[in-house]
């Protein structure tokens, strides 16, 4: 049997400085449709109709047109349903998306200043993602390898554990150059392919000649089982001047929770042959805070016309975030392929993110007491995201202490060449047939924010790719939602209920592909497996208005 090979990342490279890798803070950045399921019904495109605790959160001038003081809960369910099965998961969910309160003060003849607040599930983090498809010679492994053989990384050997000076060097890599790679088949070399004693740093080869050590692979199968949420707490103060000019500005507070478990396996060959099999088994956790704040404007353009337009901004979100993760990696091939039966790594570190800036652009009409219709447009360049290194902090001479961290400009680079401005239209409808029934219909199209030729580069010189535990990443193309719902109030009482259907589509990658422009054997190209997220919800809403 093969030894067991267990070591905490912490050990490697010892520096307070972390940060965090592109496609994993991009899942943070954008927010789902969610709310009150009048406000979910109607494709949330109410910015400029307003009266809904939900636009407290996009724009805040919507508070300002309650003339009543209302409160309201609402809960649901969120199902997956076409997802394959995976590590147990339910893949349907119950889920308490919002709660809210406007208090409403008469301040003139036809103004009012109003106070609310809103707790909003901002993001569900719940998904399966699967995937399976052909290597065709390529391998997780093979990048590693090849990473190290490039010198994207040096390796140096100490009482027979490898290890790296080297950011570039993320904990798979460490993995995989300790368990599988690390084997009686290779040996620590110079650059002229002669072994080296420990503290000196070098590359893998084989033994059996000057080349890069690394095993192909045919076929790879993947499962993610995703949860968590973002949840939104909004503080919330507006009003209007002559019920034909609104304002409203709010303060917003974030809790992260998100957890994912991911399995990763690969059939491996050496020549033709069959070998066994390696399995990477991961779990990451990120958990954090962070604040925001949004302000806007609510005016009818004609005094006598109902018509009226919305604008609003919201800065960025500046997350506060810690990310844990346990990582391993089993060795299933024959007994003479690789070092250790398994190894594994935990890790956990601070960092910060920064969502880049959100502007939106609404307008909204009624018809009578009987009909109204909204649009809204918004647009954030998710481009512009800052990944931050924490550098401590400092105390001043008072003794209050502050954070300093500085942008990681390397990967700031990969998120500009990963991900791209998106462009988000609401349509809504309400037709009320009779005084005390409301039927909604809505529509969501929300652009791309991933580059089709975006890619999770494991070559980065940063501490993202150092801390990063898997390779895989999936570039999601437009989303689509439909919308529909039903409302009916009786005296101050008022129940809804909306379904909202939504759909991704993506590309999925297990890892970066690399081409070799001297010898094609050494290329690592995966192809692209299409994947889809398609999401179900119901959702319930009950308020009351005194």
């Amino acid at each position: 049997m093969k030894k067991i090979f267990s070591l905490m990342a912490a050990a490697m490279l010892t520096t307070a400085a972390t940060a965090q890798e592109t496609y994993d803070n991009a899942q943070l950045a954008q927010k789902d449709l969610n709310g009150t399921a009048r406000y979910v019904g109607m494709g949330g495109a109410m910015e400029a109709l307003g009266a809904d605790i939900s636009t407290m959160g996009t724009n805040p001038a919507g508070i300002g047109m309650f003339r009543r003081s209302v409160i309201n809960g609402s809960f649901g369910f969120s199902s997956q349903s076409d997802a394959e099965e995976f590590n147990g998961a339910d893949k349907t969910k119950m889920s308490f998306d919002q709660a809210g309160f406007v208090y409403s003060m008469r301040s003139g003849r036809s103004s009012f200043v109003n106070f609310g607040f809103t707790y909003n599930k901002s993001r569900n983090f719940n998904q399966i993602l699967t995937a399976a498809g052909r290597l065709n010679g390529a391998s997780q492994n093979k990048l590693s390898g090849m990473k190290n053989y490039n010198g994207i990384y040096a390796l140096r050997s100490k009482n027979g554990t490898l290890s790296s000076p080297d950011a570039t060097c993320s904990q798979l890599d460490y993995l995989y150059s300790n368990v599988i790679l690390g084997d009686g088949n290779s040996i620590l070399a110079d650059k002229n392919g002669n072994m080296i004693g420990d503290n000196t740093d070098g590359f893998l080869i084989r033994k059996d000649g000057f080349s890069p050590t690394f095993y192909n692979a045919t076929d790879y199968s993947f499962g993610r089982e995703s949860s968590g949420y973002i949840g939104e707490y909004n503080f919330n103060i507006s009003g209007n001047s002559n019920d034909r000019f609104y304002w409203g500005f709010t303060f917003g507070l974030y809790d992260v929770h998100y957890d994912a478990t991911t399995q990763y396996t690969e059939n491996l060959v050496d020549g033709s042959n069959s070998i066994g099999s390696v399995t990477l088994n991961d779990r990451r956790k990120i958990t954090g805070s962070g604040f925001d704040v949004k302000a806007g404007i609510i005016f009818r353009p004609v005094e006598e016309s109902p018509f009226r337009v919305g604008l609003y901004v919201h800065t960025p979100t500046w997350y506060d975030l810690t990310s844990k993760n346990y990582t391993r990696l089993d060795n299933k091939l024959q007994e003479k392929y690789g070092a250790h039966d398994y190894g594994d790594i935990n890790e956990a570190y601070d960092f910060k993110f920064y969502t880049p800036w959100r502007f939106g652009a609404s307008i909204g009409h009624t018809v009578g007491n009987y009909l109204a219709l909204g649009a809204t447009y918004e647009y954030a360049d998710y481009s512009t995201s800052d990944i931050r290194i924490n550098d401590g902090g400092t105390v001043d001479y008072w003794g209050n202490y502050y954070d300093e961290s500085h942008s990681d400009e390397a990967m700031k680079q990969n998120i500009k060449q990963s991900l791209k401005g998106v462009h988000t239209l609401k349509l809504g409808v309400e037709f009320k047939p009779e005084r005390n029934w409301a039927v909604r219909l809505g529509y969501n199209y929300v652009s791309p924010m991933y580059n089709k030729e975006g890619y999770k580069d494991g070559t980065i010189n940063s501490y993202g790719t150092y801390y990063s535990s898997t390779t895989d990443y999936t570039n999601w193309k437009a989303t689509n939602r439909i919308t529909a719902g039903v409302g009916y109030s009786c005296r101050n009482w008022t129940i809804d209920l909306a379904y909202q259907y939504s759909q991704t589509d993506g590309d999925f990658y297990p890892f970066m592909s690399y081409i070799d422009n001297e010898r094609h054997e050494y290329n690592n190209v995966c192809d692209a497996v299409k994947v889809s997220n398609k999401r179900n919800q119901l959702l319930l809403t009950l308020g009351y208005k005194f």
